[in-house]
């Protein structure tokens, strides 16, 4: 399942592509991202001068919560992915998006899943929550659950709102690497609800147009909570 991060294979249009979106993405998430996020990007070494290197990502932030960004190459099967997560392992797209497709990619990228979602790996609840939830996915029996369980992983992990010191933040990482979708979810076509469990997993949603219904955690504490009530089997869709 794993591969090689080959790194002599990217080419200089690649590095330009990382450098466009890093170049146009964080200077906008300085005000907009939670801090965990930003602290994230530090702590793991992100340059935008060029496209990462897991070995390098992987040196700084496995020190700090034991998780790993490890290359494969694309989409790996839902049961993978939960294992990979339960043993803080993050399956991890290479492939950087051609210059003509910067603003939308249908398939995850390297710039998606670097860029949008490891620097929220070193934060140490943030963590927890995330292998926390691999352990519970993978003992998911039947459709329900499974269908449950993807609504709670895509309005948090991957289209996440919390709220730092009464204002309202990005942490998802479609959010954070989208130049279109970040500045779109804090805006007022965007309905913001309090996050609720049941809620949650009762709400449908579509991928291939911008959200237009998000919730709003209180902290990552928040959905260490959320699976572990989920675990206990009290909570599911209408």
């Amino acid at each position: 399942m794993f591969i090689v991060q080959d790194y002599s294979k990217y080419t200089q249009e690649d590095h330009k592509v990382w450098q466009t979106l890093y170049e146009r993405r964080l200077p906008a998430l300085k005000n907009t991202a939670c801090s965990a996020f930003l602290k994230g990007v530090e702590l793991i070494g992100l340059d935008p001068s060029h496209v990462p290197n897991l070995a390098d990502v992987n040196a700084r932030l496995k020190p700090l919560t034991g998780w790993q960004a490890m290359p494969v190459p694309g989409y790996i099967p839902a049961r993978d992915f939960f294992h990979c997560l339960s043993e803080r392992k993050f399956p991890t797209t290479i492939t950087v998006r051609p210059m003509q497709q910067l603003d939308y990619l249908p398939e995850p990228d390297i710039f998606h899943d670097v860029f949008g979602h490891v620097p929220l790996h070193s934060d140490p609840v943030f963590a927890d929550f995330l292998q926390h939830f691999g352990k519970i996915a993978l003992d998911a029996h039947g459709e329900q659950e499974t269908t449950e369980l993807a609504r709670l992983f895509w309005f948090t992990v991957e289209f996440g709102l919390i709220r730092e010191e009464s204002q309202v933040k990005l942490f998802g990482s479609g959010l954070m690497s989208s130049h279109g979708e970040g500045p779109h979810a804090l805006s007022d076509d965007v309905e913001r609800r309090k996050f609720d469990l049941h809620e949650v997993i009762s709400q449908p949603f579509e991928i291939d147009h911008y959200q237009p219904l998000l919730y709003v955690i209180d902290s990552f504490t928040q959905l260490f909570e959320a699976v572990e009530e989920y675990s206990r089997g009290q909570v599911h869709a209408h």
